[in-house]
């Protein structure tokens, strides 16, 4: 399928700076709670992710991330998720995050 720059625009990803991590072991999955600040005009939001393969806490803490913005809000256990912080699969399926390949100011938006 193909979409247009249109529909494109429309999904609003936003860098972000994680300042907050903390386990989730009620999640079905194993998971990290994340509090990632997108500055001034958005915020600080909530997350959560399935990225413990790779990462842990408190090596997450000052990372920048790319994440959609304007997904609504999913509860996921008793967290709220805010935002959809992104990444790819590695060879063996589990999730690598993205971010920007150099030090940006929070909010900006991918285009």
């Amino acid at each position: 399928m193909t979409i247009t720059y249109d529909d494109f625009q429309k999904v609003d990803i936003r860098v972000g700076r994680i300042m907050r991590a903390e386990p989730f072991p009620e999640a079905r999955k194993p998971a990290i709670r994340l509090w990632v600040d997108f500055g001034r005009e958005i915020g600080e939001k909530r997350s959560s992710a399935q990225i413990t393969a790779h990462y842990a806490p408190d090596m997450l803490v000052g990372r920048q991330v790319l994440a959609v913005v304007n997904f609504p809000p999913r509860q996921i256990g008793k967290v709220l998720s805010e935002v959809l912080v992104l990444g790819v699969p590695d060879a063996a399926g589990e999730v690598v995050l993205i971010g920007p390949g150099h030090d940006v100011p929070p909010g900006g938006r991918l285009f």
